[in-house]
């Protein structure tokens, strides 16, 4: 559905030399944000919104620095209010060594209550 291509920083290593576990899913946020600003737009009234219910990443193999990553983002079905994004890490431009694959569960949300609400209409279809 969508491809963040994202630039390694020195910062992003570890003491081991390689991309820290965390900045996985800060390149993972990165894409879903991309995602969200190229396809759903969100309500004009600003009373709705998405939170990240739960976020996993399976390390596959360690990632160097310098380097381009591509971090391949797709999404599930949704569901009433929540609906599945799936996350594949390669290196820029090559899809047979992946880094890292991994999901996160987001939640359609009236901020208004804290609670999870039914997904509009116009949202579903930028699902899909």
């Amino acid at each position: 559905m969508h491809v963040a291509r994202i630039a390694l920083r020195w910062r992003d290593m570890d003491v081991n030399r390689h991309v820290n576990n965390v900045e996985y899913f800060r390149f993972m946020e990165q894409a879903r944000i991309e995602w969200f600003q190229s396809t759903a737009q969100a309500r004009p009234d600003n009373t709705h919104g998405i939170v990240v219910a739960n976020a996993y990443c399976n390390f596959l193999q360690p990632m160097l620095y310098p380097g381009n990553i591509d971090v391949c983002l797709a999404v599930g079905p949704p569901g009433r209010s929540s609906f599945t994004f799936y996350y594949e890490i390669f290196a820029e431009n090559e899809r047979t060594s992946k880094y890292a694959d991994g999901y996160s569960r987001a939640v359609y949300v009236d901020r208004r209550t804290g609670r999870s609400a039914p997904l509009p209409e116009y949202f579903r279809k930028a699902l899909t």
